[in-house]
């Protein structure tokens, strides 16, 4: 099959996948059909001619607001940033009062999680689909005003982003009384400041605020309490950019295209990294199993390197063993094996690799990008590390990875103020279940001098 591969390190389309496939097509890549070969984004012109907007002018014309909503939740739509929330349901909950007609929505682009670039390919490559699911998608939620909370390294995607909004505007589809429908939408590209937790949706709203980017308390929910105070809706990059198709193609035919057995519907970025022969990312179907997705797409690992993990969906996601590549990937697929689907884009570990530092290494990135709010997370993480650096320098102690296990009980899920600490445990939980030896071969031992000091009845 021919799909569209983002290299991790060059971020630019080829031409990757099995012999016996076809090109990406709008039945069967709603997300990436509309790429082009040499990877520069796609303007307005360019973008109408491949039926864009066609899905916009539809949902104005033909559809009530309350259709939208029925449509997006009827197809089984789920947030594509990590949580997988169904995304109709989360529309649901907006307000229906008529006297709230200030309502803000928020495309939660703040990327920070590591190995994780599926947001950047769509708003530099495709910046025109993402205004148009938030055109459509603000247009069923009644929202007045959007912002694209944008993680601030991302310089390209701001520029393009930018450029086509002020494209949009100038074609009146975005600005007041859109296609004239009464209809006013104003977008805005916010750029943060750079912090992980950001991408839990309360604390990016504080941010957006000018506040300190802390995660609120839960309940009230944004839907009822988000931006100054007024009902707001916060979705992934590539939860909006899905959509204009639903809108544009139907329930039916975005449900067709999971593979028999998932639960989720529809198509899902995915990807490889790490030493595999072909990094890169690609549209597939949810229910696709990881193997076709490591060997058939990624190639499998580079000539002289052996997996020994991998981790299927960014940093904060447990490791997973080789036969663990017969899952299938979405939600419940994944978690059949013990973790979480995450982002989708999986990692390469190779036999190469020590599992004590590479833990360091995360566990490192985790506690310092905590906010500090709650102790579990705040001097959880920190505990970890210092005990990680000590046994990837052979000077651990008798007790050490049982601490490690204990932290990996104390910040798991429900036992800290927001899923940050769950997420940076998890791969610390699995990676001792799966080479505690490694662990202990940091223990340091008593030396044979000073065994031989001892008396002999000692």
């Amino acid at each position: 099959m021919s799909h569209g591969a983002i290299s991790s390190s060059t971020q630019r389309l080829s031409s990757f996948g099995p012999a016996n496939s076809i090109e990406r097509s709008p039945e069967t890549h709603p997300l990436t059909w509309r790429l082009r070969e040499d990877g520069a984004a796609v303007w307005l012109a360019e973008y109408q001619a491949k039926d864009g907007y066609s899905a916009a002018r539809k949902a104005f014309s033909q559809m009530s607001q309350d259709e939208i909503v029925q449509t997006v939740k009827d197809s089984g739509l789920k947030g594509r940033g990590g949580a997988g929330f169904p995304t109709g349901v989360k529309w649901g909950l907006m307000p229906k009062d008529e006297s709230q007609n200030i309502r803000y929505l928020l495309c939660n682009a703040d990327e920070m999680e590591p190995n994780t670039w599926k947001d950047r390919m769509l708003m530099e490559q495709l910046p025109h689909l993402l205004i148009e699911g938030m055109l459509i998608s603000a247009r069923a939620l009644k929202a007045y005003r959007g912002y694209i909370f944008l993680r601030g390294e991302y310089v390209d995607a701001a520029a393009n982003l930018n450029r086509a909004i002020d494209e949009a505007k100038a074609a009146g589809l975005l600005g007041k009384n859109i296609l004239g429908s009464g209809f006013d939408f104003e977008l805005f590209v916010h750029t943060g400041a750079g912090r992980y937790i950001c991408g839990e949706e309360t604390a990016l709203i504080n941010s957006l605020e000018g506040r300190r980017a802390n995660p609120r308390s839960k309940p009230p929910f944004p839907a009822a309490v988000g931006v100054w105070g007024k009902p707001t809706c916060v979705n992934n990059v590539e939860t909006l950019c899905n959509v204009p198709a639903i809108v544009g193609s139907g329930v039916d035919w975005y449900k067709s295209l999971a593979r028999p057995g998932s639960e989720d519907m529809g198509t899902k970025l995915m990807g490889f990294s790490g030493k595999v022969k072909n990094p890169g990312l690609w549209e597939l179907p949810f229910g696709v199993p990881a193997r076709e997705l490591f060997e058939d797409y990624a190639g499998g690992m580079r000539d002289g390197f052996k997996l020994k993990c991998w981790q299927p969906g960014g940093a904060g996601t447990g490791f997973l063993l080789p036969e663990h590549l017969d899952a299938s990937m979405y939600a419940a697929g994944i978690a059949k094996v013990g973790t979480r689907m995450g982002t989708g884009l999986a990692m390469a570990i190779d036999e190469s690799i020590n599992m004590v530092g590479l833990l360091r290494n995360m566990e490192e990135f985790f506690a310092r990008e905590s906010c500090g709010f709650c102790t579990p997370c705040r001097d959880g993480l920190p505990w970890s590390v210092k005990i990680l650096r000590s046994l990837e320098q052979g000077q651990g102690q008798s007790g050490d990875i049982e601490t490690l296990e204990q932290l990996c009980n104390h910040l798991g899920p429900g036992k800290t103020f927001c899923a940050h600490a769950p997420g940076a445990i998890e791969p610390l939980g699995s990676a001792i279940k799966y080479f505690r030896h490694e662990f202990e071969a940091g223990i340091a031992r008593p030396s044979l001098a000073l065994k031989s000091a001892l008396p002999a009845d000692a």
